[in-house]
């Protein structure tokens, strides 16, 4: 396996958790103030810079065209218009799954055609693109963990480890 496919097949399993959370997450669960963000703005901020940092800069990145203005309450750089949803106007389920799926495309679409010998692209984040896409996954994997935890505290639900995973292209 070349290193793309591994980075492609690391993204895969890791949005494979972050999707059997959002599928598994009770509906009284999706939206409450229970943590310090909501489910549903936990989902979106994942996805929000997982979209962002699989582009080759940040001037490429356009935001998904359902995306809301928002603020960032997570530490971190802030990008503007902020990556997590204003309360009061909550994603759905599906909204989130097809925003996965977008994210899912672009990784397959645009991976094999970055240069992983170029700086990351983005002025906050000083390395070069191959440790973007580690540092990129590593970030969902952050989040997932914290909304699987939050399913196993809160509602006895578990969440499936995925190893390795794959994305078809068209």
């Amino acid at each position: 396996m070349d290193i793309v496919q591994a980075v492609i097949s690391q993204y895969a399993a890791a949005l494979s958790m972050l999707e059997e959370c959002v599928v598994a997450c009770p509906e009284d669960l999706w939206d409450t103030d229970d943590a310090p963000n909501r489910f549903y703005q936990m989902a979106y901020h994942i996805l929000f810079y997982t979209h962002l940092y699989v582009k080759p800069k940040a001037e490429d990145f356009v935001p998904w065209v359902r995306h809301v203005e928002g603020h960032h309450s997570f530490g971190g750089p802030t990008y503007p218009g902020g990556p997590i949803p204003p309360e009061g106007e909550p994603y759905t389920k599906d909204d989130i799954l097809e925003y996965l799926a977008i994210c899912r495309e672009q990784i397959a679409t645009i991976v094999p055609t970055l240069d992983f010998e170029a700086e990351s692209g983005f002025p906050w984040l000083p390395f070069g693109k191959l440790e973007l896409q580690f540092y990129s996954i590593r970030h969902i994997m952050l989040h997932v963990g914290e909304l699987a935890e939050r399913l196993s505290a809160m509602r006895g639900i578990e969440v499936s480890w995925v190893s390795k995973g794959t994305i078809e292209s068209d």
